[in-house]
């Protein structure tokens, strides 16, 4: 019998960081500079208690998960400031879980 190998790391806990940027960016119809709405999520996640690795460590996981979001067309880019889009609410953990079941 043949096994497998998986090559893809899925990952099933919740993202709390690409939920607290779908949660700000869909709360406010306007666009954010970076640092701005870094700043928010990084308020409402050691509100939640889910700050770890640091704020720098942190800062990169944002920026990219922000990026995937531009890339997936959930969130517009304009130039270096960020606006969530109507289906911005598609990204969240809950929405995606619902999804999937």
């Amino acid at each position: 019998m043949a096994t497998t190998k998986r090559t893809r790391f899925s990952r099933r806990l919740p993202d709390h960081v690409t939920d607290e940027l779908v949660t700000v960016l869909s709360a406010d119809k306007k666009f954010f500079g970076f640092n701005e709405l870094f700043e928010k999520v990084f308020d409402r996640l050691k509100a939640r208690n889910a700050v770890s690795g640091g704020e720098e460590m942190l800062r990169l996981r944002a920026y990219e998960k922000l990026q995937n979001l531009v890339t997936r067309g959930l969130v517009e880019k304009d130039g270096k400031e960020y606006k969530g889009l109507d289906k911005v609410m598609d990204a969240h953990s809950d929405n995606l879980a619902n999804q999937q079941a």
